[in-house]
């Protein structure tokens, strides 16, 4: 992560923008009333196994029972949470029966590695981390381990001299990428505070805490900003007087070098607008975005994927139409990596570049795209392309897309995108007329409508109207309902 941190802080919401070459490039938004989950430890209690499924469910005290798969459950974590003593399961063993892991009734100490997402609860592992600047505390382990992208082979042996001492049978530690070059003194205070919240966890375990949480991770703002690698962050603005001092009482404990590059920004221009952050949150819940040559994307994101299609729109290109192509897709990759980060989507996404057919032109167009999503910090797969012609990608989701946090389904719509044509209603509506009329006895019917769709009724199907009332012999009036939306009608029996 490199750029500048723009924290905007309110009673209910705090907005934490990552600025990077002057441009919005991720959103982080956590509101009081929604806090995200991720990270906190909870003693659980099993209230449902599902053998069929090879999961449980877990009462966390959420509004939606939380979940815990076989394969997140370490059996030699669940001894140890009881106090005794056991060896894990081989990764390259089968899946145990989850009836021979868990019960109804049991109480587990668990973590959430997924805030709920639409209709599912979080998800939830028994394998407890707790992090810390440059450390990952892993209770019961005795492992050492060094962050895969601290590639240095000398570094990595350096660290791992360091850090093994810090390991017993009840702690073991990963090393971060951010702790890259840091000093014996450094790790030693990560290592030791770790070892202090964690006798805290398990004092509160004893204690049989249910309805809080064991361990809470840090607010979004400190977690961010002590997850930034490398203290590669140029400045981080903060508009709040209150959360200015307890960021800087938290960089001045755990990340000294930050200390000059943290400012209270009292400005009288909301801070969002200082980088034209706030438009481009605005921008990021549209569909369409356009391209700087004249192409542009379409987002779609459904309970299945993210669809992504590219066009070339008014951009006509100077050469050949092959170049034109390779030119849009070239800059779309840019737009769509920003835009992965920007709107938080994850999970299946499928991108339908313009049709190419040199081949040299689709391996530099998937290169392209690699390199762009190289800068997130997010783990993603990306795939060549297939058969279609369509890359497909995946991209680690463990909150909330942007939509979905701050926008809610169309109540006119219920999120079809789509309404019916006022001449599609009005068919609707004679029809309905027909089924009543044969259903039941009445002397004459009255139709309450939207203004529109009444007025196209009365006028623009007034034959269909009369037509009607000669066949069923009987008299048909239209009114006006000014509250009603354009698909809702009520056929009325007199």
């Amino acid at each position: 992560m490199t750029g500048e941190l723009l924290i905007n802080v309110t009673p209910s919401e705090t907005r934490v923008a990552l600025i990077e070459n002057g441009l919005l490039q991720e959103v982080n938004i956590e509101r009081e009333a929604k806090r995200g989950l991720v990270g906190n430890i909870y003693l659980g209690k099993i209230i449902r196994v599902l053998p069929g499924m090879q999961a449980a469910f877990v009462d966390i005290s959420l509004d939606k029972a939380a979940f815990l798969h076989a394969s997140d459950i370490n059996s030699k974590l669940i001894i140890g949470q009881n106090d005794s003593t056991g060896e894990s399961s081989s990764k390259n063993e089968a899946t145990p029966d989850i009836r021979n892991l868990v019960h109804e009734g049991q109480y587990l100490m668990v973590q959430v590695v997924k805030d709920p997402l639409g209709t599912k609860g979080a998800r939830l592992t028994t394998d407890i981390t707790i992090a810390a600047r440059y450390l990952v505390l892993m209770p019961y382990t005795s492992r050492a381990g060094i962050s895969q992208r601290i590639e240095a082979v000398s570094e990595r042996k350096r660290l791992k001299a360091i850090i093994t001492p810090f390991c017993d049978d009840e702690h073991g530690f990963i090393v971060r990428t951010a702790a890259e070059g840091a000093c014996e003194i450094e790790l030693k205070h990560d290592a030791e505070f770790l070892r202090k919240v964690w006798l805290k966890v398990v004092e509160r375990k004893k204690r049989k805490q249910t309805q809080i949480p064991l361990y809470q991770d840090l607010s979004v703002a400190l977690r961010i900003i002590r997850d930034s690698v490398g203290g590669s962050l140029t400045r981080v603005r903060i508009d709040s007087k209150l959360s200015y001092d307890a960021i800087i009482e938290f960089v001045r404990e755990f990340m000294p070098e930050l200390e000059d590059k943290v400012e209270y920004y009292p400005g009288e221009r909301p801070i969002f607008d200082s980088f034209d952050a706030e438009a481009e949150i605005q921008r990021a819940l549209h569909r369409k975005i356009d391209l700087k040559s004249g192409g542009y994307l379409i987002f779609d994101q459904t309970e299945a994927m993210t669809t992504i299609d590219i066009n070339t729109g008014a951009f006509v290109g100077h050469r050949n139409l092959e170049d034109t192509i390779f030119s849009t897709n070239i800059e779309a990759t840019q737009a769509i990596a920003r835009q992965l980060r920007l709107r938080n989507l994850g999970g299946i996404i499928i991108v339908d570049f313009i049709d190419m057919h040199d081949e040299d032109h689709k391996r530099r167009v998937l290169h392209s795209l690699e390199v762009a999503m190289a800068k997130d910090n997010v783990k993603f797969s990306l795939h060549g392309f297939s058969a279609l012609g369509l890359v497909e990608m995946t991209r680690k989701r463990t909150r909330e897309s942007l939509e979905h946090v701050l926008c809610s389904e169309c109540s006119l719509c219920t999120g079809r995108g789509s309404l019916k044509t006022v001449e599609t209603i009005c068919f609707e509506i004679l029809r309905e007329i027909v089924r009543v009329n044969r259903a039941y006895q009445a002397d004459k019917f009255i139709v309450y409508a939207s203004s529109s769709v009444s007025e196209f009724l009365v006028n623009d199907e007034y034959h269909s109207l009369a037509e009607l009332e000669v066949f069923i012999g009987k008299s048909i009036k239209v009114k006006i309902e000014s509250m009603y939306n354009q698909e809702q009608f009520d056929v009325v029996m007199m």
